[in-house]
């Protein structure tokens, strides 16, 4: 069986780890070009060393690479600013888009929420690493009961933080935001990032807060557990990091959260949810503390390979578990 043929733009942290899990772990998808700007970057230097067409020419250089015809989806691992100039060029080509930065151009996509929802668009974006981690909690507290109100922080380590990932964090921030509403099912999302400088780096540790209204806890918790198995699928290192917590809003002493003015509920009463999540990455490229980069790019792996089984008439044909 032929491999759908792809390509990486940025040869960052990002880029680096998603060219090696292609190679190593993928049955679908062939890497045919690596593309940077820094001729000395490490990215570029392991993807010679692995046989891997590479270009230090940016987009112009991939499009002038003799396979540049063959390749069917280019993954953008560079910047939401760059990634508009991208995107523009390769949909006058006929490319297929993974965005892994915040630029927002296509659909948000997070594999186990809305996977097979945008397999046909030009271009899926893979919101933020913290939105991979926590959308699909909000979404599973969703399944169960509406999510008035839904709030992440992502904590990952200083160190895993590059140059992009730095220069992007107000696109973080929006368009995890906009994520948790879109994706996650809540009525009004908010997104906080923390940069850890610890020594030895801590792992990713996210918190999900939910605000809904009273509903069966034993079933909330069935359903959190059920998504960070299926998460689990493509991100072994994905856990709780401890049990889910409940705790009752009375009218007594109602929350007061200016970010659910626009709801039309100044206050509110109920339930609310509480999940700690920790993420430890495959250590495929980057440390195992990385695991803010495993989610992100172990979740355009998943997204890529499915967009290739649809391109190639085979997403039929998986079996319901596989899906």
């Amino acid at each position: 069986m032929a491999k759908t043929k792809v390509a990486i733009i940025g040869s960052g942290n990002i880029g680096t780890d998603l060219m090696i899990k292609i190679i190593r772990l993928s049955q679908t998808l062939e890497m045919a070009a690596f593309v940077g700007i820094d001729p000395d970057s490490d990215g570029l230097k392991r993807a010679a060393q692995l046989g891997v067409p590479v270009t230090a020419d940016g987009i112009d250089g991939l499009v002038a690479m003799p396979g540049f015809a063959g390749i069917k989806i280019v993954f953008d691992a560079t910047s939401a600013g760059a990634h508009r100039h991208h995107n523009s060029v390769l949909q006058a080509h006929g490319k297929r888009v993974i965005d892994l930065t915040p630029a927002a151009i296509g659909p948000y996509t997070i594999p186990p929420v809305n996977g097979l929802d945008h397999l046909d668009a030009p271009n899926v974006n893979m919101v933020t690493c913290g939105g991979q981690a926590t959308i699909p909690i909000v979404a599973a507290v969703g399944r169960v009961t509406k999510v008035r109100y839904g709030e992440i922080v992502a904590s990952i380590a200083s160190k895993s933080a590059g140059p992009g990932t730095r220069a992007n964090i107000d696109e973080f921030t929006e368009t995890t935001s906009q994520a948790i509403v879109a994706v996650g099912g809540a009525e009004r999302g908010k997104a906080i990032i923390v940069l850890n400088p610890a020594e030895p780096p801590l792992i990713m540790r996210d918190t999900v807060y939910c605000l809904t209204d009273e509903a069966d806890q034993d079933a909330i918790t069935a359903s959190i557990e059920a998504m960070v198995a299926e998460v689990q699928t493509y991100v072994p290192g994905y856990r709780l990091k401890q049990a889910v917590q409940f705790e009752h809003v009375g009218s007594n002493r109602p929350l007061r959260i200016p970010e659910m003015a626009e709801t039309g509920q100044t206050e509110f009463t109920g339930l609310k949810v509480t999940v700690f999540l920790e993420v430890e990455g495959a250590a495929h490229y980057l440390p195992a503390y990385a695991g803010n980069l495993d989610i992100m790019t172990s979740a355009a792996l998943r997204t890529a390979e499915r967009i290739a089984e649809r391109m190639e008439g085979r997403l039929a044909a998986l079996p319901e578990a596989a899906r």
